[in-house]
């Protein structure tokens, strides 16, 4: 019998204890690296993350350290889970303590905001060009993943056999993962989707219904698509799990973060207020930011994605924003 695969989870987010307590219950030899003292005693002596996943239970054999290169010595998977603005600076100082060379899984949703450089790039910088980087992505609310609840997400990696590796280490009977190899366009989905959702939470938040919104899904969707096309990503992945799968999630779900954070600004709240208490970061914000200087760098149109942003960074109001967008230049529709 082989022994259990040894796997650092390297982020005590609700995300990053989730996946740790999936693969736990799975069998893995599981291990979470947090910065935050009270999420390791919280986890070691509770078996909880009181901080962000409260009244879950995790699995009996998770352990959790504060110690960062402890949690990956000896790793045969690290799953990369910090917040996007700080991937690079953990995995640097993760990295000197890696053995061999292990499967690296990135399942961060954002762009790096100074070099707006998406996650895995970052890795491989980090970790020298041999790594063995897939990233994961799709439609998952963390607590309903904790719920068991069936749940189907991609897994991308430039050469099949190591998305396959990944496949089958997060595969379960209600974690049901696809392989893919378009690594950009998985990772473009997954971080657009959050500005696309924080527009959706405006909306709601100003009272509007289900025309606007359906509009501001399929447009965004085909902003999203023509980033990613010019950034040399397969169309058809924005048709699938990690594309409109996550979109169509996040812009409608309740539990989303970034269309809760979205409905506070439609009714008037400043970002401060909005993000006032909130432990958890709505990814959105920064990517939002970062999408409109990629898309300017590209010199690719991303009008949703510059709305948002200026009600976010320049106080602009947003019925203003909405009739802006309605107002823009007659045109033909256009897909990617």
């Amino acid at each position: 019998m082989s022994p259990p695969t040894r796997v650092a989870v390297v982020g005590g987010g609700s995300w990053g204890t989730t996946l740790a307590d999936l693969l736990s219950r799975q069998g893995a030899d599981v291990i979470l690296w947090a910065r935050e003292p009270e999420v390791v005693e919280s986890i070691n002596r509770e078996h909880l993350n009181t901080l962000f996943l409260p009244d879950a239970p995790l699995a009996p054999g998770l352990r959790a350290t504060g110690d960062l290169a402890a949690a990956v010595r000896d790793a045969t998977v690290i799953v990369s889970a910090a917040p996007s603005h700080a991937v690079r600076e953990v995995m640097t100082q993760a990295a000197p303590a890696f053995a061999g060379h292990p499967l690296v899984v990135s399942v961060s949703k954002g762009l790096e905001p100074t070099k707006l450089e998406p996650l895995s790039t970052v890795l491989e910088e980090v970790l020298g060009g041999g790594a063995r980087v897939a990233v994961l992505s799709g439609p998952s609310f963390a607590q309903e993943v904790y719920q068991r609840q069936p749940t189907a997400v991609v897994v991308a990696a430039h050469d099949h056999e190591v998305a396959q590796e990944a496949q089958r280490v997060f595969s379960s009977p209600r974690f049901r993962v696809y392989t893919h190899t378009d690594v950009i366009g998985v990772e473009l989905g997954g971080a657009l989707k959050n500005v696309i959702a924080l527009a959706a939470g405006i909306l709601e938040g100003l009272g509007l219904g289900n025309n606007p919104r359906a509009a501001l899904i399929t447009r965004g969707l085909a902003e999203i698509t023509r980033l990613g096309v010019a950034l040399g990503a397969d169309p058809l992945t924005f048709a699938g799990l990690a594309g409109m799968g996550d979109l169509i999630l996040t812009a409608t779900g309740a539990l989303s973060r970034n269309r809760t954070l979205g409905f506070a600004l439609g009714q008037g709240k400043s970002l401060a207020e909005a993000q006032a208490g909130k432990r958890s970061v709505a990814e959105g914000v920064n990517t939002a930011r970062a999408a409109v200087a990629l898309g300017a760098r590209q010199g690719v149109e991303l009008p949703i994605a510059s709305e948002v942003s200026a009600i976010l960074f320049e106080g602009k109001a947003p019925r203003q924003a909405i009739t802006d967008l309605m107002e823009r230049a007659h045109k033909a529709e256009q897909w990617g």
